[in-house]
């Protein structure tokens, strides 16, 4: 049975607080909130920390707008995927919400959590046992990428399925450091490395999320993994659309786990604007966002098969937005089969 190591574990009132504690710290030091990565991480030996610092007293609350939700960082998964306002008017917020892992562990993984879930890799995420028989890699107590041995970076993938959502809805996020706040948008939120992957400072504490939606906006999420529950995704699509008529006049397409960071797909997001919803145009835009979409050995599954499955997932997360009806029906031009 793998346990976990021992560890301080502080519980302070606020984020300006927590987050001078991990200023003193340093790297010895991590937050936590739901902890449904971070300890079975402790236990794999994947993290090396004396202090665990206590997220609990993150605000847990919606503030419904009509074209703003700001959601605290401490609201669950299950709490979001089911929240009436986000169902409605941020779809595909919900439905990423709702598609984490499993249900006990939505119940206990938090929206801030999720935003800051840490890059998978099938030669990282294995036990200290494992790693040590097959050799580190440079994520931990290694020096080489184990996928791409020549390459001088990590190429762990980007995890979270709340990010590409949030970055497709224009989703800004609100941090608290030692010496102040800040906002920042979630598309800078991240960096193209597997190890070095959030852009914010290590200290800083995710303390709100604000979504946008335009006018006549239609959002959705699509996972592919190997199993309906628990699993973490192999490709990804967010879409948010929004239309005049059935003319799209704006779209963000992002992908997930098929790069470091959540991958804005924005070859495509161009051909689509100005075109009319319809079959052909969705085929054609898939296409185009699964060209950037670069995956490699180091996820569930065949990562032939997974750069093919792109396309299926931008496919279908079109469709699904296309055909959504927040207050008129968009009609599919030709016929789209089953």
């Amino acid at each position: 049975m793998l346990r976990l190591p021992r560890f301080k574990y502080l519980r302070p009132k606020n984020a300006r607080e927590a987050a001078r504690m991990a200023a003193d710290l340093g790297p010895r030091a991590m937050f936590v909130a739901g902890g449904t990565d971070l300890f079975p991480k402790l236990k794999r030996r994947q993290f090396d920390v004396e202090t665990l610092i206590a997220l609990d007293f993150l605000p847990r609350d919606i503030h419904n707008g009509s074209s703003e939700c700001v959601v605290g960082a401490g609201v669950t998964l299950a709490s979001a995927a089911s929240n009436e306002h986000l169902v409605k008017s941020f779809t595909g917020y919900a439905q990423a919400a709702g598609l984490v892992s499993s249900p006990p562990l939505r119940n206990a993984g938090t929206v801030g959590g999720n935003l800051c879930v840490d890059t998978r890799c099938n030669y990282y995420d294995m036990t200290y046992e494992w790693r040590k028989a097959a050799g580190f890699c440079m994520k931990k107590d290694g020096d080489i990428c184990l996928v791409a041995p020549s390459s001088p970076r990590c190429w762990a993938v980007s995890s979270s399925d709340t990010a590409p959502m949030a970055i497709a809805l224009d989703g800004v996020v609100g941090l608290t450091g030692p010496d102040g706040e800040r906002e920042l948008p979630v598309s800078v939120l991240y960096r193209d490395d597997g190890m070095d992957y959030m852009a914010k400072q290590a200290s800083e504490v995710v303390t709100s999320l604000t979504l946008s939606a335009g006018r006549d906006m239609r959002t959705a999420y699509v996972k592919l993994r190997r199993r309906g529950s628990i699993d973490f995704p192999i490709a990804g699509a967010a879409v948010a659309l929004q239309l005049d008529g059935d003319e799209v006049v704006r779209c963000r397409i992002v992908l997930s786990a098929v790069a470091s960071h959540p991958l804005e797909a924005t070859a495509a997001e161009d051909f689509l604007k100005g075109k009319r919803v319809d079959a052909e145009t969705i085929r054609e835009t898939a296409d185009i966002a699964a060209k950037p979409a670069k995956p490699l050995d180091n996820a569930d599954l065949s990562h032939f098969w997974r750069k093919r499955m792109v396309h299926v997932v931008v496919e279908q997360a079109l469709l699904q937005a296309a055909t959504r009806t927040p207050g008129s029906t968009v009609k599919l031009l030709g016929q789209y089969p089953e």
